[in-house]
């Protein structure tokens, strides 16, 4: 088991662009120094409580910042993306990082990204962009430029005759760096992907029904069928809410009146049962949406409580999916309650993740 950990970015929306860089830096640095695996970035154009458009950039500066902890987007939105351009800043940014990037990508999920790109989306379009983006990236990697037409992305050979021309920039790490995919929904065509290629298979885990979660890795098994590969647990990331504190009522007053409480009353939940996902939240499909609120989440979905009770629920989830190998921890904009958030940090490391292994 190792804890990675998942920055959406989020920020309360009074809080400054800047101000937020900075504290997602001295986050990253905190996590870094107290022994997290990895952090991972989001990327959205669209959401005030996630001001992060340029992953890539804020990696950028975290890794002058820190020593050993491996960074990467999850993800970049590839239908936004043309890939011979993100293929050249990946390589590039791979090799600032020696070894401690890997790539995160997404298919886009919020309607006004779609809307303010102009992205028809029915029919699976934006998968259908990502999945090709991903083949011309990772080809351009292994094989150098190439002649391709495809459905919504076309390059050429780059070849000339002069001196010095062409096609030239493959990533640090061979043949490139580590690809992970997250997927939401049972049967994902995500997760197949991520098990047909070999790729990272992510879960955001939002249903208390740990089968639900499980039925994610089923897909990754069928999509490795496709290709003979054996898929690795050991790969599967899951992204949970944890706060830990030295009582259960402790943590569920901090994660219920903090930053961890106030960006899903205000953003989350109305996002979530905005876009008719409520019922993967619901222990009950009975349940109206109003009874989905903040004290629900905490007794059915969030790990909250006292490092034994934190443990619990992990070893928990892992028995009822059938073992995964890394918890991402959504990082939140704890400003003003510091003390308590790097406390929650401390006992996930030091006496959380002892009981977990």
């Amino acid at each position: 088991m190792k804890f990675g950990a998942f920055l959406m970015p989020s920020h309360p929306p009074e809080r400054s662009i800047r101000d937020g860089q900075r504290r997602d830096l001295e986050e990253l640095e905190r996590l870094d120094a107290l022994g997290f695996e990895e952090a991972w970035i989001g990327e959205h154009f669209t959401a005030r409580w996630e001001p992060c458009p340029a992953p890539d950039l804020l990696i950028a500066q975290a890794l002058t910042r820190t020593k050993r902890i491996r960074l990467g987007p999850l993800g970049h939105l590839l239908p936004y993306h043309h890939p011979v351009e993100l293929a050249h800043r990946v390589a590039y940014l791979d090799h600032m990082a020696e070894g401690r990037y890997q790539l995160g990508v997404g298919i886009s999920a919020l309607p006004t990204d779609h809307d303010l790109f102009a992205l028809d989306v029915s029919g699976g379009r934006n998968r259908r962009m990502t999945f090709e983006a991903l083949e011309i990236m990772t080809r351009l990697w292994n094989e150098g430029a190439f002649e391709f037409k495809g459905e919504f992305w076309s390059l050429g050979p780059a070849q000339s005759e002069l001196p010095g021309l062409g096609y030239h920039l493959s990533p640090y790490q061979t043949p490139h760096p580590p690809i992970a995919i997250a997927g939401l929904t049972p049967g994902s065509e995500n997760h197949r992907l991520a098990g047909e290629k070999g790729y990272i298979p992510v879960s955001l885990s939002v249903s208390p029904d740990a089968a639900i979660t499980a039925q994610h890795w089923e897909a990754v098994v069928e999509g490795a069928a496709r290709s003979g590969r054996v898929p690795n647990r050991g790969q599967w990331r899951i992204i949970r809410d944890v706060y830990v504190a030295p009582t259960d009522s402790e943590a569920r007053e901090l994660a219920l009146g903090g930053i961890m409480g106030r960006c899903w009353r205000e953003f989350m939940l109305p996002i979530y049962l905005g876009l008719g996902l409520g019922p993967m939240l619901k222990c009950d499909a009975s349940m109206p949406d109003e009874a989905v609120d903040c004290d629900y989440l905490a007794d059915h979905l969030w790990f909250v409580g006292s490092p034994e009770t934190v443990a619990n629920q992990i070893r928990d989830l892992q028995k009822r999916v059938g073992g995964f190998g890394h918890l991402l921890v959504v990082a939140y904009d704890a400003t003003d309650e510091r003390e308590a958030w790097d406390r929650s940090l401390q006992l996930l490391i030091n006496e959380v993740l002892p009981r977990c292994q």
